[in-house]
């Protein structure tokens, strides 16, 4: 399967800020792209997808993209991911929705993609480690999923986690975490409209290195939020385990919020660097995203509640 863009779209086709960073159009779809794919060994897919909330700043280059990642499932070293993902099968594939609702279930990852609108949105990500890159993924809000499967008065959080397959992911084999990789949000965060399920990234396919075949893609948080190669999500009553966190409670807090006020212990978050830029560019507060998620903290202590 290979999601394409149409001939008149290119991966810097970016909507006017003003048409985009405005509440009332934050969920409207443009024009929607016909599109269809075959990979070896798999049935065809005809699938569309529309452009979707954007950003002015100009796409990080897709080979930095694909070769610059943290996957500890495929080793430590940035390089990693996409040197050590080639024996990593992402298809076939199920995610198993369950916990505190009235409609669990379990599907496949070409039908997920069927029964959802697909986006292309454009989105900052920012690393913990002090470095962004602005990445045009291809998926689905969240919020859909979720609806789907007709959330409980007990569901407050919502829990992920990734497949384990040592023999696949080398990483797994050592003590670098507490696999498999787990994450969670709260659930307001994840019923938030700007929270995706990305499928895709430049129109392509996720690669093996950024999280194929299903991730998550929360923008105004830390790049280590957005758990990778997802097979389970599970709404829960109390705040989840989450891989990061219970490792080092100090460093990596539940709600991680991109926050230039709150430096990590070995990083400085006040600035960052652009993949691609020699100079160092100031942090956004919620990586620029607080005109629609700062309410979800009002009275909150973002620095106790890192």
């Amino acid at each position: 399967m290979l999601i394409r863009h149409a001939p008149d779209l290119t991966d810097n086709d970016v909507t006017d800020h003003g048409l985009y960073l405005k509440r009332r159009t934050l969920m409207t779809g443009l024009a929607g792209v016909g599109l269809a794919g075959l990979a070896a060994g798999e049935a065809r897919a005809d699938l569309s997808f529309t452009k979707g909330f954007s950003t002015t700043e100009k796409a990080t280059p897709k080979e930095d993209i694909t070769s610059y990642n943290n996957f500890y499932e495929f080793g430590v070293d940035k390089g990693d991911p996409a040197e050590k993902s080639g024996r990593f099968k992402p298809r076939p594939w199920t995610v198993r929705i369950d916990g505190a609702c009235e409609a669990p279930r379990t599907v496949g990852i070409e039908d997920l993609i069927k029964a959802n609108k697909l986006e292309e949105r454009i989105y900052r990500m920012r690393c913990v480690e002090g470095w962004s890159m602005v990445i045009p993924w291809v998926g689905f809000p969240l919020k859909d999923l979720l609806t789907s499967v007709k959330p409980t008065s007990k569901a407050r959080f919502v829990a992920f986690e990734t497949v384990m397959r040592p023999s696949e992911m080398p990483g797994q084999a050592w003590n670098t975490l507490d696999w498999p990789y787990r994450e969670g949000l709260r659930l307001d965060e994840a019923m938030h409209p700007l929270t995706l399920m990305a499928v895709g990234l430049y129109g392509d396919v996720l690669p093996n290195q950024n999280g194929a075949p299903l991730r998550l893609v929360v923008p105004w948080k830390y790049g280590f939020k957005g758990i990778k190669s997802i097979v389970r999500i599970s709404l829960v009553e109390n705040q989840p385990v989450t891989a990061w966190n219970k490792l080092a409670p100090r460093e990596y807090g539940f709600y991680s919020n991109v926050n230039p006020a709150v430096d990590h212990p070995r990083w400085s978050q006040a600035t960052e660097r652009r993949i691609g830029e020699f100079r160092r560019r100031d942090t956004l507060p919620f990586n620029g995203y607080g005109e629609w998620v700062a309410d979800l903290y009002r009275g909150m202590d973002l620095k106790k509640n890192f």
